[in-house]
């Protein structure tokens, strides 16, 4: 028993002995140098890594003219701003938040992080106790990750993060990627999503709960928190403030005098139905052409761009459309309903803005846009340049008259143009002929006859030179021969909004521009060229221009579209087989140009727009200027006293030329325009023999400005050459009767 007792407190002894206090803390210290050691070694080893994919990607935010939000493109709804756009007392709110000792510390909390690490081991849930430094690490250098090693890397990088970044660009990171709910990631989407306003005009209460509600968002968003969510995040407001006076960045008076600021009700995310769809295209469309900006840095996103738009006057373009035009279809009912497509383009004469834009029934159901497509004629719509190109260049008739306003031409349908090496016989309008009408009378008719003797005496490739100069684009189709006189070539309600605000700003060039500006953090939008530029023609041969043209809206075949309300001038188009239908037109203050297309329902086809609403023939002078006359009414706030100051040349005629030919009363196969010319119908520049066409030219030769009179017309006045009460001369082709037999009967235009 002695030797076993000394044996077992022997070994007692030996074991004190090896656990003495020195030992278990030379241990300790050893292990604690390890620890410093491989976490030193972690330390150089861990990278500052690139930023995660999901950090900086942005939405592209959309913007009427006003400033409120318009649309927003992009996966992710972001919009990172600096932190100068971001009130100082919002900075502080979000620092008295989540970590006080932010602009003091060295970027991480050690004990959180532990606390962290151990209940992640441990499988005791998820813990913060972050700083704002690991918190901006984790979004836009890591994830969101619940794991030991996601934890550690936070920490090193943080570390490196704050001795090498600034407080205020670490404060900026975090405001720009966290997530805020509603899908609002960053501070700007959150201001929008919760108040409607922009970063830069948050409130200290407004701020406060933005602040508050990082912790839970889903739970702390007021529209649909319950009673229990609603008071945790009004706890937590009063925290934050509190906070803040603590830290002296909020006086006690100011605190005392604040309520909590209610957030607006969700809205839905605005995509890119409706009009958005055009819009947002045209406008990517310009920052790539006159910016340079690529399709990648669009689609990067992170660009604020401030549109030309007017939100009221959009409005009242897609109101116009629909009560004009949609409300009046059976879409569903009738096959020729179906086919309608609506395009429209509004300009500010003076700035060059596009204030309005109608691009179809809605991007997300026809994305072609009918407001910049370019695959339809614009017809008579071309008339006007043509007259421009004879003003600008001082021509003459044929017998050696000054061409102008009061200049008399053969009105007859169907005759031969005289001077030129292709020949070509336009039909009026239902084949009717005008005695001796001026050139004002052609206008206000759309007189064939007129225009295409006209551009013969001026030159087709003069006119074609003014035509571009003043905005018409050139193309395939744009081919230098008599035809050209009623617009065979392609246009969009763009270009030709361009044209005749051009002609509207007294000849100074006009290129209509959708952008205002675009902000990108990275970089600038730098416009290449002005939408106002220089004189594409001179001033006196606009205001002719337009001199003659107010003559279509106050008596002419624009007549729909007058009224008393405000000074206009105008220009109706209707293009071959009735496939296209204008009217262009323009006040003082706004230019407007409003088209029908037929296109067969699969797109792959233009039709006829006979037979739109059962009315007849959708003429120029019909649909597309009842839609232009509502929305302008509307536009310019119910009318306006501004009128045209216009310096009109003085031109007097030398007396009316001998007609040179009579059409008979039934009109040739020839003089029947196709449906559908080849490219080979054409006349080229310089045809070959194979090309020049006979005497009697074939029906691609010999486009109409409108349908021939077998086309059924409306019971009102037609588009083009339905005679001019003013000119007793006017005479019918064929038989006075029932319109709906393809006659028109003359009755008096009221004015």
């Amino acid at each position: 028993m002695g030797a076993a007792s000394a044996e077992t407190g022997g070994a007692a002894i030996r074991k004190r002995r090896f656990f003495t206090w020195r030992r278990l803390l030379g241990t300790f210290l050893g292990l604690c140098l390890l620890a410093m050691a491989a976490f030193y070694v972690v330390y150089l080893l861990v990278p500052v890594p690139s930023a995660n994919a999901d950090a900086i990607r942005q939405s592209n935010v959309y913007k009427y003219s006003n400033g409120k939000v318009f649309a927003r493109t992009g996966k992710v709804n972001r919009e990172i701003v600096d932190l100068t756009k971001i009130p100082d007392n919002v900075e502080k709110a979000f620092v008295a938040a989540e970590n006080k000792s932010f602009y003091e510390d060295s970027g991480v909390d050690i004990k959180g992080t532990a606390r962290g690490l151990l209940n992640t081991v441990t499988g005791q849930g998820k813990q913060g106790g972050s700083t704002i430094t690991q918190q901006y690490v984790k979004n836009y250098y890591l994830n969101q990750d619940q794991t030991a090693t996601r934890k550690l890397k936070e920490l090193v990088i943080s570390l490196k993060v704050d001795q090498r970044m600034a407080k205020e660009e670490i404060l900026a990171g975090y405001l720009n990627t966290s997530y805020y709910g509603r899908n609002a990631y960053g501070i700007q989407a959150a201001a929008q999503a919760y108040y409607r306003v922009d970063a830069d005009e948050l409130t200290v209460e407004q701020g406060a709960y933005l602040a508050s509600l990082l912790q839970a968002p889903s739970q702390y968003d007021w529209a649909v928190a319950g009673e229990n969510g609603r008071t945790q995040v009004k706890q937590r407001w009063n925290y934050v403030l509190n906070n803040m006076v603590e830290e002296n960045w909020l006086t006690s008076a100011e605190r005392a005098g604040m309520t909590f600021p209610v957030p607006k009700q969700p809205k839905a995310p605005l995509g890119m139905e409706g009009q958005r769809g055009y819009i947002v295209e045209a406008a990517n469309k310009e920052l790539v052409e006159q910016g340079g900006i690529t399709e990648a840095e669009l689609k990067a996103g992170g660009w604020t761009i401030t549109l030309n738009i007017d939100e009221k006057r959009q409005k009242q373009l897609e109101k116009a459309v629909k009560r004009k035009l949609e409300d009046n279809l059976d879409r569903k009912g009738s096959k020729v309903d179906a086919t309608v497509q609506a395009g429209a383009t509004s300009v500010d004469p003076k700035t060059g803005g596009v204030v309005a834009l109608y691009g179809g029934v809605g991007a997300t159901e026809h994305w072609t846009s009918n407001a910049t497509r370019r695959d339809y004629q614009p017809a008579s719509t071309f008339k006007p340049l043509v007259f421009a190109s004879a003003l600008e260049n001082g021509s003459e008739t044929q017998d050696g008259r000054t061409i102008g306003l009061e200049t008399v031409y053969d009105g007859t349908s169907r005759r031969p143009v005289v001077g030129s090496d292709i020949p070509f016989s336009p039909q009026n309008d239902l084949g009717v002929s005008y005695d001796n009408p001026t050139v004002r009378t052609g206008l206000a008719r759309s007189i064939n006859s007129v225009f295409a003797q006209m551009i013969v005496d001026v030159g087709p490739g003069l006119v074609k030179k003014t035509a571009l100069g003043l905005g018409v684009p050139d193309g395939e189709g744009f081919v230098k021969t008599p035809a050209m006189s009623l617009g065979t070539m392609g246009a969009s309600t763009w270009d030709m909004a361009g044209v005749y605000a051009t002609l509207n700003n007294h000849g100074k060039k006009v290129t209509p521009s959708i952008v205002r500006s675009a902000e990108h953090k990275d970089r600038t939008f730098d416009r290449k060229t002005d939408p106002v530029g220089d004189q594409a023609v001179s001033r006196q041969t606009a205001d002719t221009v337009t001199e003659g043209l107010t003559g279509v809206v106050d008596n002419g075949s624009g007549f729909e579209a007058n009224t008393p309300a405000y000074d206009a001038a105008g220009k109706t188009g209707t293009s071959e087989n009735n496939k296209s239908a204008w009217f262009a037109g323009y006040t003082p203050e706004l230019t407007t140009v409003v088209a029908l297309f037929g296109e067969k329902p699969d797109g792959t086809g233009q039709v006829s727009l006979t037979g739109t609403a059962q009315s007849g023939r959708a003429n120029g002078g019909g649909f597309p200027a009842r839609i232009w006359a509502d929305y302008t009414l509307g536009a310019l706030g119910g009318g306006s006293d501004a009128r045209f100051d216009l310096d009109v040349a003085d031109t007097v005629d030398l007396g009316p030329p001998t007609p040179t030919d009579t059409p008979s009363d039934d009109p040739s196969p020839s003089d029947t325009p196709s449906d559908d010319p080849s490219p080979s119908d054409t006349p080229s520049d310089d045809p070959s023999p194979s090309d020049t066409p006979s005497d009697d030219p074939s029906p691609s030769d010999t486009p109409s400005d409108d349908p021939s009179p077998s086309t059924t017309p409306s019971d009102e006045p037609t588009d083009d050459g339905t005679g001019d009460p003013g000119d007793p001369g006017g005479t019918v082709e064929g038989t006075i009767g029932d319109p709906g037999d393809g006659d028109i009967t003359l009755d008096p235009v009221e004015p």
